[in-house]
């Protein structure tokens, strides 16, 4: 016997999680569009781990919680630190750009640290899943990156330049208290379709 919870309702968190492994890999070694593609690909993982979870109509109190946990602790490596790592890897190698990386891995923890507290709470009072994200969702920089990464040559010598500024947005609004509305099915489909198709032109598939 191990310890842990491993049925379906965790799965894909696993499997997000391996491809940010992986991902950081191909980082340290210089193989940035596949980091790319697994830092998409853990992003879309993670979009659709939270309705399988709570598909699974039989889950005991305990596995509810570690559900809670897996995901955040999954979610700082993910969307985390892989990110603070690739970003640093493509030229935020200077002072600002460390002290910028420094403050999103921070604002990160913090953020997913409190996600944690009010996410149990929140379970405890109510069934019903959640309609608004407080603060921007770190998932996000599954997003924003592959996008920022595709346009690179159309930015030239600014990339980087721009990747200071976003990093540090990002990062202020992991933590800034505002809500954002969850987005539905529709938008949820628009959103892995972008994210899909840059992926896709990142890896010359298309």
């Amino acid at each position: 016997m191990m310890i842990g919870f491993y049925n379906y309702s965790v799965i894909l968190t696993y499997i997000g999680l391996i491809s940010s492994i992986i991902g950081m890999m191909f980082t340290v070694n210089g193989h940035y569009k596949l980091a790319i593609f697994c830092l998409a690909f853990s992003g879309l993982c993670d979009m659709f781990d939270g309705k399988i979870a709570r598909a699974m109509k039989n889950r005991t109190a305990d596995e509810k919680k570690f559900g809670i946990q897996i995901d955040s602790l999954c979610d700082v490596v993910c969307f985390g630190a892989f990110p603070v790592i690739l970003c640093y890897c493509l030229g935020l190698k200077d002072v600002f750009g460390i002290m910028i990386l420094a403050f999103y891995g921070t604002a990160s923890v913090i953020r997913l640290g409190y996600f944690n507290v009010m996410e149990e709470k929140r379970q405890q009072e109510t069934t019903e899943a959640r309609k608004y994200y407080e603060g921007l969702p770190i998932t996000t920089m599954a997003i924003i990156l592959p996008i920022l990464y595709l346009i690179k040559p159309c930015m030239g010598a600014y990339f980087v330049l721009v990747l200071h500024i976003v990093m540090l947005a990002v990062g202020f609004l992991l933590i800034l208290r505002f809500q954002l509305k969850k987005p539905g099915n529709k938008v949820l489909a628009v959103i892995v379709a972008v994210v899909a198709l840059a992926v896709l032109k990142l890896t010359h598939i298309i």
